[in-house]
């Protein structure tokens, strides 16, 4: 009889995920347990405030999270989306209001690199507005669907060290580069950011978003948090925590805030997260999934992005 499928990396690759001593941020071995789900635990850094997922996955075990069942899942309480591919339009929908802060941090005709830029969506709308636009992703299977809309000459399938030397990203080449919803993902977020710093002209914008663990609806719900996916995000930054790391990787902070962090969702998406909460807002939650065609724009103000510029 074949195992049912859980949208999980095999108990294999569980078993050797790695034991986290020390906070990322500071060093520190000082640590204090937020909550425990077996074999993870969710611990605050006593020193500088990180909070962190300890064991991860690592290697090619972290990398296989991010496959064909990642961006379908069948679990995407835990891991990955439900269908990524088919919200396509919320997301450009998202980035179309996102516009309005971005537009004031980025110049017409800008060269902009998008890290982690998944299907594309937000380069497509940087392009529509005159933008030359690149991202790398490490996920081929969902960056074909970016190479489709814009290119194999735009888009690397690989890191952030492959692509600068795959597509010849010159130091100090580009106008703006974004991290939406990455920088938890990545196992050494100094490497990326001070990779980015490299190719940043001097005095141009890095635009980041990440969750916020201490926003009040993070806090309201403790470990039921969506937010905790404990295979894929490593961590949970503060806006403390996350100017910390800037400022440590040769950044200055400009600005901070929750205002345009929030998406457009269809009412399916908000049915899913219900369940996270448990077993009745789950249920109460149910018929949402008969609306799966309408849509709302939703912001708990539990996202902040951060724009930031090289010091």
């Amino acid at each position: 009889m074949q195992a049912p499928k859980t949208g999980l990396p095999p108990p294999s690759a569980i078993e050797h995920a790695e034991a986290i001593d020390r906070c990322q941020i500071c060093g520190s071995s000082e640590r204090t347990l937020k909550f425990a789900e077996p074999p993870f635990e969710v611990v605050t850094c006593s020193d500088c405030g990180l909070v962190y997922v300890t064991p991860r996955l690592s290697g090619q075990d972290l990398l296989d999270i991010y496959d064909e069942g990642y961006w379908k899942s069948q679990n995407p309480k835990v891991r990955g989306y439900a269908d990524y591919a088919s919200e396509s339009a919320l997301y450009l929908k998202t980035f179309e209001k996102r516009m309005a802060l971005v537009s004031r941090w980025v110049e017409p005709n800008s060269r902009v690199l998008d890290v982690g830029c998944a299907a594309g969506y937000f380069l497509r709308v940087m392009r529509d507005r005159g933008h030359d636009v690149h991202g790398v992703e490490l996920s081929e299977a969902i960056a074909k669907e970016a190479v489709a809309a814009l290119g194999d000459d735009r888009i690397h399938i690989g890191t952030l060290d492959d692509a600068a030397l795959a597509m010849n990203y010159e130091p100090g080449s580009f106008d703006l580069v974004t991290l939406w919803d990455v920088i938890e993902h990545v196992p050494d977020p100094q490497a990326v950011l001070r990779k980015i710093r490299e190719l940043l002209k001097p005095g141009r914008r890095l635009l980041l978003e990440t969750q916020n663990v201490a926003s009040r609806w993070a806090r309201m719900l403790g470990r039921r948090w969506h937010h905790y996916k404990h295979h894929e995000h490593l961590f949970h930054f503060t806006p403390a925590t996350i100017e910390r790391l800037l400022r440590d990787c040769g950044f200055k902070t400009l600005a901070v805030g929750s205002d345009y962090a929030g998406k457009y969702v269809s009412f399916g998406f908000l049915a899913e997260r219900a369940g996270k909460l448990g077993r009745i807002p789950g249920l109460l939650a149910k018929p949402l999934g008969l609306l799966r065609g309408c849509n709302l724009y939703v912001n708990p103000r539990d996202e902040i992005i951060v724009v930031a510029e090289p010091a």
